[in-house]
């Protein structure tokens, strides 16, 4: 063989072992962009920044690009044992796989959110405070997501829900500077006090004006509000929710309702800001930035260092909402670092598909707002104590009741108007199994079945259920009832989304 013939024949399989380790390459790294939420999350961009996390709570993904531990900690109720749940790889998203198979054929709820920082701040179920007594857990199963094509599962709080930390390390106290950012479902709120994410008080109580600083979600009108009828985002300071400077209207707060809501407060001496976004895409809008509320006991600020959850600092928990992450910082961000951890929770891919595998459906209603609440209500029956409206009025702390506890009842809310339908959602009495089945109609006289739960055996308090329709009149009607316990048709909330 000569020498030329043996170097092109050398050179030939050269070439094609580095195309095959190339093509290796790019498969290993298209694989890993499946399990990795980003190369950097956004508690790396925090410190990069100069003000990192103290604080970093998720139960979809890894806030650090390294972090590779515990989100949180789930308790079946079939008995009594908890299951850790991590990440399917460093940096990338929760596995959710494993909560779906310890909580097969029971009840699970959420009784721990590990800290992702060293300092320990792990958020478990909140004790009794001076507003309320002890918080229970969250449903674990209730707010089923997919996040970059992954299944996975967010903080869904109901009335009585909360999570605190009273003895936390790094949390600014007094009159320091912090920041602090969540993800919420903008879609989901009330008028009760207070679903919070931040720093309060130390010993559940409310020690006065100034003793809090958290971020607030919610439609409540009794200490502020922004434009419109809410949703907004506003700063819990303690016997105030701040949109602005003033007390009670500031204007310039507008309405947010995102079906993923970016939502930050940061504060510092005579300064503190509000800003909202688009999880899913697009950038921040500062809603204020400014000198602290004028109003008396909030300049300086008198903070304590506990972080709560879902509730307000004295243990009020009237309110719900749904948190996927969110994090605290020692300083005061700035706009620059607060927009780039907002360009990585957009590429993190909330309720996108994404190019991972195909992801478990999600049971939760998508697009669009809740048209039900506020509007014209009939029923075959009600308690006087429990009327009809109380069934869509916003507040999950009075319910509908039918007039005895047999089965067929009915509930309808009248739109006023058709709309395109994308789903409902009920939040009955108890977590139990209600069979129930959901109509639409134009006309209220001619009936489509869109929900058929008449042979479920589900008995999750709040369950979500998708379907299309054009609609004017939505009736969800009783077909099944516990008897043991005594069980009667009765709901806290029925909503209707849809634009």
């Amino acid at each position: 063989m000569s020498t030329n013939k043996l170097f092109f024949q050398r050179k030939s399989v050269l070439v094609t072992a580095i195309l095959l380790i190339a093509i290796l390459v790019s498969v290993v790294g298209m694989v890993q962009k499946n399990v990795s939420a980003a190369a950097t999350g956004p508690c790396d961009i925090y410190a990069s920044g100069g003000t990192p996390c103290v604080a970093a709570h998720s139960t979809v993904r890894a806030l650090f690009g390294a972090y590779n531990g515990n989100l949180y900690q789930v308790k079946r109720a079939s008995d009594g044992t908890t299951l850790n749940i991590g990440l399917l790889s460093a940096g990338g998203y929760v596995n959710a796989a494993a909560q779906d198979t310890f909580c097969a054929g029971t009840t699970c709820t959420i009784v721990q959110i590990y800290d992702q920082t060293t300092r320990g701040n792990h958020l478990t179920v909140g004790p009794a405070g001076g507003a309320a007594g002890a918080d229970t857990p969250s449903n674990a199963t209730a707010a089923k997501i997919t996040i970059n094509g992954h299944e996975a599962y967010g903080v869904f709080e109901a009335v009585g829900n909360g999570y605190r930390r009273n003895n936390t390390s790094g949390i600014a106290t007094g009159d320091q500077p912090e920041g602090m950012y969540a993800i919420f479902d903008g879609t989901r709120f009330n008028t009760g006090c207070c679903y919070d994410y931040g720093n309060a008080e130390t010993n559940n109580l409310d020690d006065g004006n100034g003793t809090m600083e958290a971020i607030y979600f919610g439609n409540s009108t009794t200490w502020g509000r922004g434009a419109g009828s809410g949703p907004w985002v506003m700063a819990d300071m303690e016997n105030g929710l701040f949109s602005g400077v003033n007390s009670g209207l500031n204007s310039n707060d507008a309405t947010v309702n995102f079906r993923y809501l970016t939502a930050i407060v940061k504060g510092a001496p005579n300064l503190w800001a509000i800003k909202t976004g688009n999880a899913q895409s697009g950038g921040l809008t500062t809603q204020y930035s400014g000198v602290r509320p004028s109003a008396s006991g909030y300049n300086p600020m008198k903070k304590q260092g506990a972080i709560i959850l879902g509730i307000g600092g004295d243990n009020s928990h009237s309110a719900i909402g749904t948190f996927y992450e969110g994090a605290m910082t020692s300083g005061y961000p700035s706009d620059a670092t607060e927009n780039s951890v907002q360009a990585n929770i957009v590429a993190a891919g909330y309720g996108s598909a994404g190019t991972g595998p195909t992801p478990t459906p999600v049971n939760t209603p998508t697009g669009g707002t809740n048209l039900a609440q506020g509007k014209t209500v009939t029923s075959d029956s009600f308690q006087t104590a429990n009327p009809i409206a109380s069934g869509n009025d916003g507040n999950t702390s009075t319910r509908w009741c039918a007039a005895n506890g047999n089965t067929g009842h009915w509930w309808t809310v009248d739109l006023g108007a058709s709309h395109n339908l994308t789903g409902s959602e009920v939040m009955w009495e108890f977590a139990r199994n209600y069979k129930y089945k959901v109509e639409v109609s134009t006309d209220n006289i001619n009936w489509t079945l869109k929900v058929d739960k008449t042979a479920t055996t589900n008995a999750s308090q709040t369950q979500n259920d998708p379907f299309t329709a054009t609609a004017r009149y939505v009736r969800i009607t009783v077909t099944g009832l516990v008897t043991s316990p005594a069980t009667w048709a009765s709901f806290y909330e029925f909503r209707v989304f849809g634009n």
